[in-house]
């Protein structure tokens, strides 16, 4: 079966050249010019993987990201960012979004194919929520069994209802994010390797560059931590990775 892909992007030469690649490749295409056509084509079907321009007119490719994020059955529908070259904040505002991986552009179509593949490569070993392919099906999620709380300091984490609770307050995380943490969090005292947490959070054959990590380090602090510059939780063990205090 042709995995499916939704590309929302609203300049006409780069959407042909990039449709035009993908369907040489196998992938079947659907091209929409902007955030609200994205939206309403993933409510109708809801495709494979999307990739996602973040300078679109009227709703950008952020607030679509988040969108997609917050309903339950596309919070892991793979989403590749593409950001403006040098736009260093754009990745790093993708990422934090929710967005699995980003391409920066002109780039080779080589390059954007390999990521396409990469990323629907990781989907099928991530834990999936039930995904509603139509408006008409409904599909009755499964139960998993109930789990206690990780509670760590001022930190509640529900691993059934995948809730973070810091002193009474929901801390709005992505689904990397909360995959991270609680990783981190059952792991504490032990320093994990940047490859041991890009293994378990992305994907044995993740093939991004360990910024993305650091990206997600660096946004969970902002969450949790008193004062981010001056971690107590999360500590940076230089050359190695990340250790939960």
């Amino acid at each position: 079966m042709q995995n499916r892909i939704l590309l929302v992007e609203d300049d006409d030469i780069v959407a042909e050249a990039v449709t035009y690649n993908l369907m040489w490749n196998g992938f079947q295409v659907t091209t929409v010019v902007d955030g609200a056509s994205a939206l309403k084509s993933v409510k109708e079907e809801i495709p494979d993987l999307v990739i996602l321009d973040i300078a679109l007119p009227h709703m950008n490719g952020l607030e679509v990201c988040r969108e997609l994020r917050r309903a339950s059955n596309t919070a892991t529908l793979p989403i590749i960012m593409l950001t403006a070259r040098g736009r260093e904040i754009d990745k790093e505002a993708g990422l934090d979004a929710g967005a699995d991986d980003y391409v920066t552009k002109p780039f080779e179509r080589r390059e954007l194919l390999a990521r396409v593949r990469a990323v629907l490569r990781r989907a099928q070993y991530a834990p999936q929520q039930p995904v509603e392919r139509k408006r008409q099906e409904i599909i009755e999620p499964v139960l998993a069994p109930t789990e206690a709380p990780l509670v760590i300091g001022p930190l509640t984490i529900d691993l059934t209802g995948r809730r973070v609770v810091r002193q009474g307050k929901e801390l709005e995380l992505t689904y990397r994010q909360f995959e991270l943490l609680t990783y981190l969090v059952r792991n504490r005292g032990i320093v994990l390797t940047r490859d041991q947490l890009l293994h378990h959070v992305w994907g044995h054959d993740y093939e991004g560059d360990q910024r993305t990590l650091d990206v997600h380090i660096h946004w969970l602090r902002e969450f949790i931590e008193e004062d981010p510059k001056n971690p107590r939780n999360i500590e940076t063990v230089r050359g190695i990775g990340y250790r939960f205090r």
